[in-house]
């Protein structure tokens, strides 16, 4: 229970601001890219000389109040030119700017160019990792196809969840405690091909932003990390062409003007066929994917602007005749901004987003589908107050639908009945308000506060256990098993089953030592009201998402950061070093022997624990110059405890701590890329990490002729630590200056000393011998690749 005297505190900082009594006047308008119309996400406007500055938000839109009198505006963002313009304040006034990579001069607007991604020292936003495109796409990834996923793991305080894996694991959290947002779509699995690739295309991504920590207020539903990526909005300027041919998959897209020069669109495609070589070859087995990027746009007028995006994803698995399985996410978002006048900025947004899997078994004559769909409204208003107050608030609904399996015969002489699982519904619904403060020339804080509300909602029956006890503890079996179960409770649509509510305060605070140096903190709490099942480590297509209700708390977490940032070298290094410590209550961990799939009750296989995550992270980032990249080094750890509770009997590990799944205690990663010439660009990953926890065999008995495995404590015992080379290079052919088309050559070789990590090492007898044997199994050896990427 959080003291009364800091939700006091909090509200006397949100709503007791002093107003200055000289005259102020505001300029705002927005900053998009000069080549293709494309709004700039977190671009910095300040006036030169002072500390009155803001970022541009997600639609590029930024306003600024000062005192009256004559400035030096500047518009600053990474990889482009910066502009100085020179204005008289005198009144309010609405000024748009075009921003270039290029170095030129336009009447009273002076372009100087800067390069850096250096650190923002004075804002107070921490344990957030913003990535360029341009950079991620200089990174070696496996098969040559660009990633987002994989690029954002060289960062510290990320881990991959295993070998050619999508999902990704932050600061010791679990992949089902990240909040993936595509144009504010939730998506529930990241990946293709079992994650081999993932399911952003980059080039219809315009923007990637990690917050590891420090998580804003505006979000919520997730206790460890929020993945914000936001679609190109299409070239407003000109029709473009995209494209890259690779070995195993290839892509296109398009984009260009609409409506009469009032809006734009964009179209992306991608697609692989590695597939039809092995249906060539005889092979019966075969995947492929493919996926599908919309959006476009339309301005009513300088105050209204229109957005409809959309994204379809899909994989295949044919496995012989056998049978046939898929999954995918499909999600669409229809936006409103409005400009209420120059410091009030508006965005409407009604959401859908589904995922779901399919199993066909042909050779039984009936298939499987599961499916998660939510309907989610959100309202977001930014105010400008003044020079040193921005407040941000709003309100978002999001309603459930969850599948967890349905069978359905697929002939009449089938021996398979038909079965439903129970079908559960859910209302999330959350209200904000933030600030971003500047109270001195040195400190400046965001503080804000999440009401979250949860409501289980009926239209399915639930089986009562006796003393409430859905798990027990048999103890002359030494085993967990099923309550005794005494009925059932029949819950009408209309009913409720259970409802939660939690304050969710988020804060963080920036003190500026120099004006290359800063130490900033940071606290959040959050609440988690889905859980994913599964007792794997990575998200799979069979894993079930379900929600709390009777006998499933929300998970809450609170995280403490703070970290020392500081620009070296008249700014061509940047050194960030943040230390955390997160907790995590009613995290749910499986019993031995636990069975997940079709499980109408799965409380019967579940206890309540805790988890708790603790770790140093350093960052040193080149950005300017022929070479750039970083250094990224986390020591860390991550444990759970899982106690018997009211069931009884000792929990999982005998109630003691243990090592989380994600639990990684040294992880190293080294991303560089070298202009050699104007021809050749050269890449490379260095990659180390420590082994993931696993539980191993460590006796056996015999019984009935059959040897019996005995296992050790949970996560007992480590995989081989993991470690690979990855080398890159790009080479771009003569251009000339008045051909549109453009194209490079991509080579890539991962993993160039042909290590063969361990994904995983399975035990068992031999049937021929009968010696117990360890089969390890790794995904990846050498992979070399070639693509051909163009732009016309």
């Amino acid at each position: 229970m959080i003291d009364p005297k800091l939700w006091s505190f909090y509200l006397f900082l949100l709503f007791s601001i002093a107003v200055s009594a000289q005259n102020k006047f505001t300029i705002s308008g927005t900053v998009t890219d000069v080549s293709n119309g494309e709004t700039v996400f977190g671009a910095s406007v300040f006036l030169e000389g002072t500390t009155i500055g803001t970022i541009t938000n997600e639609y590029g839109f930024y306003s600024i109040t000062a005192p009256e009198g004559n400035y030096k505006l500047v518009i600053s963002y990474v990889g482009y030119a910066t502009i100085r313009k020179k204005i008289d304040l005198s009144e309010n006034q609405q000024i748009n700017f075009e921003i270039s990579e290029a170095s030129t001069q336009l009447d009273e607007v002076l372009v100087v160019a800067e390069e850096s991604e250096r650190v923002n020292i004075r804002s107070p936003q921490m344990s957030v990792s913003k990535l360029k495109l341009e950079t991620i796409k200089t990174m070696p990834v496996v098969l040559g196809e660009t990633d987002i996923i994989k690029s954002i793991q060289l960062l510290p305080g990320v881990t991959s969840g295993a070998e050619g894996s999508a999902g990704f694991n932050v600061r010791g959290g679990a992949a089902d405690q990240n909040l993936v947002l595509l144009d504010e779509a939730i998506i529930y699995n990241t990946s293709h091909l079992f994650g081999f690739f993932s399911v952003f295309n980059a080039d219809a991504i315009k923007d990637v932003k990690l917050y590891k920590g420090g998580i804003p207020a505006r979000f919520g539903g997730r206790v460890s990390s929020v993945l914000d990526v936001r679609q190109k909005d299409g070239n407003s300027k000109n029709f473009e062409l995209n494209g890259g041919i690779g070995i195993i998959s290839s892509r296109l897209s398009a984009e260009g003007p609409v409506y009469n020069d009032k809006g734009s669109f964009l179209i992306a495609g991608r697609g692989s066929y590695a597939h039809l070589f092995l249906l060539a070859s005889g092979e019966e087995n075969s995947a492929y994917f493919y996926d599908l990027n919309l959006k476009t746009n339309y301005n009513l007028d300088k105050n209204n602007k229109f957005y409809l995006s959309g994204y379809f994803g899909r994989d295949e698995f044919n496995f012989g005749a056998n049978f046939v399985s898929g999954y995918g996410n499909a999600s669409g978002n229809l936006r409103w901004n409005h400009i209420f006048n120059d410091r009030l900025f508006s965005n409407l947004s009604f959401i859908y987003s589904k995922y779901d899997y399919s199993l066909d078994f042909k050779s039984f004559d009936f298939d499987w589908i599961s499916s998660i769909n939510n309907y989610n409204i959100k309202y977001d208003l930014s105010y400008f107050k003044n020079e040193k107050v921005q407040l941000n608030f709003g309100l978002n609904a999001i309603y459930y639908q969850f599948n967890p399996g349905e069978i359905n015969p697929t002939s009449e002489t089938s021996s398979i009945n038909p079965l439903v699982l129970d079908q559960k519904r859910a209302f999330e619904n959350g209200l904000y308000v933030s600030a971003e403060h500047k109270i001195s020339d040195k400190l400046t804080a965001t503080y804000g506060l999440r009401y979250s509300y949860f409501i289980r909602r009926g239209g399915q029956p639930l089986t009562n256990y006796e003393n409430d006890l859905p798990i027990v503890y048999n103890s002359s079996l030494g085993i967990y098993e099923e309550g005794n179960a005494t009925g059932e409770t029949d819950y009408a649509r209309t009913e409720t089953i259970k409802t939660f509510g939690n304050l969710e305060p988020r804060l963080a605070i920036s003190y500026v030592l120099n004006e290359d140096t800063s130490i900033k903190a940071g606290y959040s709490h959050t609440a988690q009201y889905i859980h994913l099942l599964s007792n794997t480590l990575s998200v799979t297509p069979l894993d079930v998402w379900t929600p709390s209700g009777k006998f499933i708390k929300p998970q809450l977490s609170d995280q403490y950061s703070i970290g020392y940032f500081k620009n070296l070298k008249d700014k061509l290094y940047s050194l960030e070093i943040e230390a955390y410590y997160k907790t995590v209550a009613n995290r749910i961990d499986y019993v031995d022997g636990s069975d997940l799939i079709g499980q109408n009750t799965i409380e019967t296989e579940i206890l309540n624990g805790e988890l708790r995550a603790y770790g140093l992270e350093f960052l040193l980032r080149k950005t300017k110059g022929d070479f750039t990249g970083w250094l990224a080094y986390t020591i860390s750890k991550a444990e759970q405890r899982t106690p018997g509770g009211v069931s009884g009997g000792p929990g999982i590990n005998n109630g003691n701590w243990y090592y989380a799944a994600q639990d990684r205690t040294h992880d190293v990663s080294v991303t560089g890329a070298y202009k050699f010439n104007e021809k050749w660009t050269f890449g490379a990953n260095v990659i180390y990490q420590t082994g993931r926890p696993v539980t191993y065999p460590n006796g056996q008995y015999t019984y009935e002729d059959l040897n019996i495995a005995n296992f050790s404590d949970r996560n007992s015992s480590r995989l081989t630590d993991y470690h690979r080379i990855d080398i890159s290079a790009t080479y771009v052919p003569n251009r000339k200056p008045e051909k549109r088309w453009k194209g490079e050559w991509v080579f890539g070789i991962y993993n160039i000393y042909n290590r063969r990590n361990a994904a995983s090492v399975s035990f068992g007898q031999n049937r021929e011998t009968g010696a117990n044997e360890a089969t390890r199994t790794a995904i990846f050896g050498i992979v070399p690749s070639v693509s051909y990427n163009f732009k016309f």
